[in-house]
């Protein structure tokens, strides 16, 4: 068996997570999810407040400023996938950099 470079399984991992992010959200239900059909159900969804970040560039899970609302959503999906991905990245990078310190 061919061992692959590490580098080619993160590309893979990260072509796979935009394809999902921006295309198959694409086919998302708009239909409220299970919380919310709840809340109607029930009749006390009028009582739902904004949140803190209800004005932010990606509230909702649709990216600000974009009008059409699969377009806004698949853009939302994949800025989410870079941001995780980064900070995930950059979270490694930090800890691997921690346990590599000499000893003292």
């Amino acid at each position: 068996m061919k061992n692959v470079a590490t580098k080619w399984v993160a590309l893979g991992v990260l072509v796979a997570a935009l394809v999902l992010a921006g295309g198959v959200s694409y086919y998302a239900s708009s239909q409220p999810d299970g919380l919310t059909k709840v809340s109607q159900d029930k009749g006390f969804a009028d009582t739902e407040t904004d949140h803190g970040a209800a004005d932010s560039p990606l509230a909702g899970y649709q990216a600000k400023d974009v009008d059409n609302a699969r377009v806004s959503g698949a853009v939302a999906g994949i800025v989410g996938v870079v941001v995780v991905l980064a900070l995930g990245t950059g979270l490694v990078y930090v800890v691997r950099r921690r346990d590599h310190q000499p000893a003292a």
